[in-house]
């Protein structure tokens, strides 16, 4: 297992760049970089195929394991959407430094229209994506030590600030 400092949690809606920043801030800090969705996709295939073979239950089995793996590895890890919704990953983060990306939904909707994202799905995924997120924001407020916007301005301002935010806690834990 490793140590509660040696790991960094994104978390967030879809689309708020958790992905993205995840890479560029494992990057900076010489560590390794875990995505969930990504650990999924690679073992078990597309995500919508699960959804549309199996469901969304089986999936958040499958996510659940990716996230263990991803925290015993240590490092940046990325959480799909999602998993918060687990009451395990939910405990789990409780031992970690998590950051909550955010976005706004007008800045949203060009993100993920056209997407294949099996929650999005339907006539209108911005609204789709609107409910999924008021649905799960008490969840991500909850859980987060420290929120970045994404919606705004160069993505190397969000990494670099948390960058940042990771640095100085570490300071501060060995002072």
């Amino acid at each position: 297992m490793t140590s509660p400092f040696s790991t960094v949690v994104l978390i967030g809606p879809m689309g708020a760049g958790k992905t993205s920043v995840g890479r560029r801030v494992a990057k900076r800090l010489g560590r390794p970089f875990f995505d969930s969705d990504i650990a999924v996709k690679l073992a078990h295939g597309p995500i919508e195929d699960i959804f549309a073979t199996s469901g969304e239950a089986h999936f958040r089995e499958l996510e659940r394991a990716a996230v263990r793996e991803g925290l015993a590895t240590g490092g940046v890890v990325s959480l799909g959407g999602g998993a918060v919704l687990d009451a395990a990953t939910r405990a789990d983060l409780a031992h970690h430094r998590v950051a909550l990306l955010t976005v706004e939904s007008t800045i949203v909707a060009a993100r993920v229209k056209g997407s294949l994202r099996p929650l999005l799905q339907g006539e209108d995924a911005a609204a789709r994506w609107n409910d999924i997120y008021r649905e799960r924001l008490p969840i991500y407020e909850e859980l987060a030590d420290a929120t970045f916007d994404t919606s705004h301005g160069p993505l190397q301002d969000v990494v670099d600030a948390v960058t940042q935010w990771v640095r100085s806690t570490e300071d501060e834990e060995n002072v």
